[in-house]
């Protein structure tokens, strides 16, 4: 390849990077709510632009597509770390529980509930968690949450009154 070709290619990548990479990053930001992250991700796409400089058709699109599909594995790490701790708390949970020594009919009614509504009862009454906090910790909203732990006390309330019930 000639000096001049190089050249102009530098230049075509300079202009590229000057032009699209503010826009490119401020797009990723809105996506994943973290600047550091979405510098990462823009970068990221540039580099492996250059890599394919000679073979790339449409540049900017190619920067896009790639940015997009970056995005999509971070969430993807986000919810795999969601579900870590989530297993992890209700893990600690349910040990804090056993030590405590709480009723046992009480823990394996809680226990028995669908793990929707499991988790939020445990992180919230087990824990001691507020709202916002187990909200984050289970990826849901809050409204979500306070849903859940109201269907989760009416679903105890109901069992816990069959148990009485069959006890008295």
């Amino acid at each position: 390849m000639r000096r001049a070709d190089i050249r102009s290619q530098e230049r075509a990548a300079s202009e590229l990077f000057e032009a699209v990479y503010p826009r490119l990053a401020g797009w990723c930001r809105r996506l994943v709510d973290d600047d550091g992250t979405a510098h990462e991700i823009a970068s990221e796409s540039f580099t492996r632009l250059w890599a394919r400089w000679t073979k790339v058709e449409e540049p900017t699109g190619y920067l896009y597509v790639t940015a997009a599909n970056l995005v999509r594995d971070h969430w993807r790490k986000l919810e795999r770390e969601r579900r870590a701790m989530r297993r992890f708390t209700t893990e600690e949970v349910v040990k804090d529980q056993r030590q405590e020594g709480a009723d046992p009919s009480v823990r394996m009614l809680v226990q028995s509930l669908p793990e929707r509504l499991r988790d939020p009862a445990l992180l919230y009454y087990y824990a001691d968690l507020p709202v916002q906090q187990v909200a984050a910790l289970l990826g849901r909203n809050e409204g979500t949450v306070k849903a859940d732990l109201h269907a989760a006390r009416e679903l105890l309330r109901a069992r816990l009154g069959e148990h009485h019930d069959r006890t008295a």
